[in-house]
């Protein structure tokens, strides 16, 4: 079933049998999402609390990596830091420890610098306060205040982008975006948001979508509409994995620069530039004695 395009929002010139008909699809329809949500959704640890910080913990992990693969980092993670104020005091030497091998290791540097924030000062309960964290921007700002503190917003994202284009069968972006969020969301915002991730990642795939297999086709203007982004370039070789690479290596103890070179295996050039990079981030120091180690 295509469906109208309904955007911009409601005008003067919309009749109130077109608003009674929109709010009829929309309501349908996150009522069919819902009822798929409860009985398929993912059974992920983080979706056993409502606790703001292990929300926090959960969503930065999340950050361009796979759920299935945070799954282990996540529960080691909060079985060393359980709290803010235990994350804000431990050396972020034993942060990245934890970190490595997930990375985008200045995650766990911003994640840090959060909880500190938190430890010291409380919890910023609405979206505007949470996007002041280190490390917090506007997805994660709305998903942690939807999902811990029940304000109703949407969380947009690419994968929302994705559905909510395909729902209502053009690109959205910008604006246009929000405002199809904001029209769609439903009562329960923390349910909607991770009912829609879940859509996402399971069925509305950017890739091969599981349309016959969709809760929602019914009112679903179909996949077409969407373009997936070009592949994300190669990990083998790129400075994300030599810095990776030096993290893992300083894991096991402090080292001169040759000595990391035969540690990492990888040209004294490359280690050297993603050294140069990790000490502007504070993620390594330079040590008076010229070897590199993990922050205290």
């Amino acid at each position: 079933m295509r469906l109208p395009s309904r955007h911009p929002p409601t005008t003067a010139a919309e009749t109130t049998a077109d608003l009674v008909d929109r709010t009829s699809i929309e309501q349908d329809r996150n009522e069919a999402l819902l009822a798929w949500y409860r009985a398929e959704r993912r059974d992920l640890p983080w979706r056993a609390t409502s606790d703001p910080y292990a929300i926090l913990v959960s969503e930065i992990m999340l950050q361009q990596t796979q759920a299935s693969r945070v799954v282990p980092f996540y529960q080691r993670f909060m079985g060393r830091f359980p709290t803010p104020e235990e994350l804000a005091k431990a050396p972020l030497s034993d942060v990245l420890t934890l970190w490595s091998g997930l990375g985008y290791n200045n995650r766990a540097q911003r994640l840090q610098q959060a909880a500190a924030h938190v430890a010291e000062r409380g919890w910023p309960r609405d979206v505007d306060g949470l996007e002041q964290l280190p490390g917090v921007g506007p997805y994660t700002a709305r998903a942690v205040a939807s999902i811990a503190f029940g304000v109703r917003v949407a969380a947009i994202d690419t994968n929302l982008r994705r559905v909510l284009s395909r729902w209502h069968g053009e690109a959205l972006s910008g604006k246009t975006l929000e405002a199809a969020a904001a029209q769609d969301l439903g009562d329960d915002a923390a349910a909607w948001n991770q009912a829609v991730m879940d859509l996402g990642a399971t069925r509305c795939r950017p890739r091969r979508p599981a349309c016959s297999d969709c809760p929602v086709r019914e009112w679903c203007a179909g996949p077409g509409i969407y373009q997936p982004p070009r592949s994300q370039g190669r990990f083998e070789g790129s400075m994300r994995q030599v810095c990776g690479a030096i993290i893992r290596a300083l894991i096991r103890g402090p080292v001169g620069f040759a000595a990391l070179v035969d540690r990492t295996a990888i040209e004294p050039d490359l280690v050297a530039a993603a050294l140069e990079s990790l000490v502007v981030e504070g993620l390594v120091v330079e040590r008076p004695d010229t070897s590199y180690a993990l922050p205290d």
